[in-house]
């Protein structure tokens, strides 16, 4: 990915009229017609409109784990528009970033790039507090990969397994290049972000075009060149997974001239989201 932020950026977790306003990408073509995720949006909708929006929280979440953008869409406008008992800016920009990644044209509108991104976590959902300034935490059990990867679709168990053989082959520790792409697309060969971050590694074009990426979407492309661009860094860096994720973020030189993590609210969350995917502690 390397420059490419949530925030204008990952980037992290209502009306009846949005129902048939799911982007034409190829990705929304995909979902809209998921009937799990289509029954949970309108189901969503009624526990919203009734005033039960924590049901509807947890009904939206059903519809983004499918990969629904709308899902990611409707929690992230409900935390920046709706009541103070569930808002959160922080926590809005999270969702709303992974509803962008994933082609949803209008999360843009209500991404608030001046307050930074909360981490969104394994579980859509998990931890949410209510009030101004909550956020849903990142959990405090380890996060169990094997069992998050058993739990997704057969594509998504597919892209993971080149995803570790690409690891193998190029020499990168597994953990980070599975992290990387977890915490970038949900493991989504079609997302692409506010940014035109591509694929499932969400490379920018500079980023294509440094790595010999011709077909962004095309995920043996996408990953070679994602994971080769990690193998680069893994050098630059000397093997330092902080130094690594964040430059995957906000680029390298970024990286270099702060001597650290860049001080950037989002870069540095989505560090600690990459470290807690691979397994690691937070820095």
């Amino acid at each position: 990915m390397g420059k490419i932020s949530e925030n204008g950026l990952f980037l992290l977790l209502f009306l009846s009229s949005l129902l048939a306003g799911i982007p034409q990408t190829a990705q929304g073509r995909d979902f809209r017609q998921a009937p799990r995720a289509m029954t949970a949006l309108r189901q969503g909708q009624a526990a919203q409109h009734s005033g039960n929006l924590q049901k509807a929280i947890a009904l939206y979440c059903v519809a983004a784990s499918t990969g629904n953008p709308e899902g990611y869409f409707r929690i992230g406008r409900l935390l920046a528009t709706g009541p103070a008992s569930v808002r959160s800016a922080k926590m809005a920009n999270s969702y709303l970033a992974m509803a962008m990644r994933l082609g949803n044209q209008q999360a843009s509108r209500y991404y608030n790039p001046r307050v930074g991104n909360a981490p969104m976590g394994d579980q859509c959902g998990v931890g949410m507090r209510g009030g101004q300034g909550s956020y849903f935490a990142l959990p405090s059990t380890p996060f169990n990969v094997e069992a998050y990867l058993a739990r997704q679709s057969p594509g998504k168990q597919k892209l993971a397994t080149m995803l570790r053989h690409a690891a193998k082959r190029h020499q990168v520790d597994v953990r980070l290049v599975l992290a990387i792409a977890i915490a970038e697309s949900n493991l989504e060969s079609r997302a692409v972000s506010a940014k035109n971050a591509q694929g499932v590694m969400q490379l920018i074009p500079e980023t294509q075009q440094r790595f010999g990426v011709t077909q962004p979407f095309d995920p043996a492309q996408n990953i070679k060149g994602g994971v080769s661009y990690l193998k680069w860094l893994d050098r630059r860096f000397d093997g330092n997974w902080v130094l690594i994720s964040a430059a995957y973020n906000a680029g390298e030189k970024a990286v270099e001239r702060y001597g650290g993590i860049p001080p950037y609210d989002e870069t540095r969350e989505y560090v600690k989201r990459v470290l807690y995917f691979a397994g690691h502690k937070q820095p």
